[in-house]
Parts: structure tokens; sequence; C-alpha cells
């Protein structure tokens, strides 16, 4: 691993937050590692003989030192994330961590942390039912065309679904994602070279690329709607797409610690899974 330096923001996360703006902006330079100078980190050091996922590794540290990112805000709580750009589609770097559900209502007992620690929000970003990667409610209260989405309920989602990514960002569909298996090659090797190089379990004959400079976490899931309940940290990353695969089911993409391919299931709307946005 190549010996590198990350400036680590010391802001906690803080649910539910309030911001007054609300559009997003994107800055087409290449970013640095970090946006924040709160301090440096010895990335080489924290990741020095690991084998498995630890929550004190910073979110920088998984990033591929050897991709140059761009950078979106996304204006609404003011944090930034890395961005990247493969075959004719930008993708955010990194999972969403957005959770202010006085903005957006759909939010509300809908998203959490691992574990239920606000810290590993900063480190993996948040875990979303489908009814809030899609933001049913602000699609329940569309004056020209209300859907009404989410669990038990098909509501026929077509074209660009914002959902609860920033503005000009939205939620990728279950197409979106299979553009972006085809552009790195297919998906009996698109795990291999989206995963992160770092933070997954160990398991013999699998070597994680982040090729591309996807960066996918294995944050594992949550797969119930009750206080606990999260496993398998450092063994999968489960995101949701916008599609869905009738009243209880949306189709979610898959990486496996012990496996180089991913795979596209259906998976019932109420599980906690990770969000990755696509540039409209």
């Amino acid at each position: 691993m190549k010996k590198f330096f990350v400036a680590l923001s010391m802001v906690a996360f803080l649910a539910g937050c309030d911001d007054s703006s609300s559009a997003s902006a994107e800055n087409n330079e290449p970013a640095a590692l970090s946006s924040s100078s709160a301090g440096e980190v010895d990335c080489s050091a924290l990741l020095d003989g690991e084998t498995k996922w630890n929550w004190d590794v910073p979110k920088e540290c998984r990033l591929n030192p050897e991709i140059t990112y761009g950078t979106m805000t996304d204006e609404r709580d003011g944090k930034t994330y890395r961005t990247v750009t493969i075959g004719d589609q930008v993708w955010m770097a990194e999972n969403l961590n957005y959770a202010d559900s006085t903005k957006t209502p759909s939010l509300k007992g809908t998203s959490w942390c691992y574990n239920n620690v606000a810290a590993n929000c900063d480190v993996a970003g948040r875990l979303y039912t489908w009814a809030a990667a899609i933001d049913s409610v602000k699609l329940a209260t569309d004056v020209d065309n209300p859907l009404d989405c989410g669990y038990d309920k098909t509501c026929g989602l077509s074209g660009k679904v914002q959902g609860v990514c920033p503005e000009g960002w939205h939620l990728p569909s279950y197409d979106e994602w299979n553009a972006l298996f085809t552009a790195v090659g297919g998906q009996s090797t698109a795990g291999k070279v989206l995963k992160s190089q770092t933070g997954w379990t160990a398991y013999d004959g699998i070597t994680n690329e982040d090729a591309f400079g996807f960066s996918a976490l294995p944050a594992g899931f949550k797969y119930s709607i009750g206080v606990g309940d999260y496993d398998y940290e450092g063994f999968y990353a489960h995101f949701w797409s916008s599609t869905e695969y009738g009243s209880d089911y949306a189709y979610g993409m898959v990486l496996y610690y012990n496996g180089g391919n991913v795979n596209q299931g259906d998976y019932d709307k109420y599980v906690g899974f990770s969000v990755r946005c696509v540039k409209d």
C-alpha cells in the first residue's frame, strides 16, 4: 500500500441537522483526498496488517490514492463528497450521508448509522430503507403526479428519481447500475474492480483493485426496522436502485468479500442499504 496522508475532519455527524440551503454544487477541479485541514492521518499506519473492517479508519483512507477524484457539495448540509467518472457516468465515490428529516420527512425513522453509532456515518454513510432512498413523501406530495410508494405498494416509478440524492443527482436505476458494470468489464468481475482496496474481510484468492475509484465499502446492512439488527460490516456492500420488483421488493446491488462478481437481486424494501448517487 502506497504511503499517503489525508486530512481527517474533526466535525462529528449530527443526525437531523438543519441548514438553510437546498441545492447542490459541483466543483470540477480535481480534489485532494480530503476537503478538511483539521488534522492529518497516516493511512499507511492505520492500514498496516489490516485483514477486516475497522470503523476507526476514516473514509479518506479507503479511497484509491492513485485516482484523481472530483468533488461535489451537498448544500443541504454542506457535506462534500468525492466523485469519479466511469464510462459515460459520474458517480459519487462515497456513500451518501444525508439525514435531515425536517427538510426530508421521508427520512424520519427510516435511515440509520450502523449500530446506531453516529460516528459510523462519517465513515461509511447512512443506511436507508427503499422508501427513504426514493424520498417517498416528496413523491406522494407532488402536485402534478402524486405517487404512493413504499413497502407493500407498487408505484411504478419511471425516469430519473432524485430520491434522497442532492439536486442535480439521482438514485441510479437498475439499468444505470448495469451500465456501470458494463463500463468496468461486466458483472463477473465488477466486484473486484469496484471494491475498495482495504476494509474487506480477507479471503484467499480475492484481491480488490478499486481500479476505477468507485471505492465500494463493506458497510453491511440493517435487516429490520427495529433498534438493532445490523450485520455483515466487512463482508458485504449493498446499494439501492430506484427500480421496483413488485410491492414489497426493489432491486439492489450487492458486492461480496469472497467473490469478484456483483449480484443484482430483489430485496425487501424495509431493509437498510447504502446509497450511491449518480449525476443527472
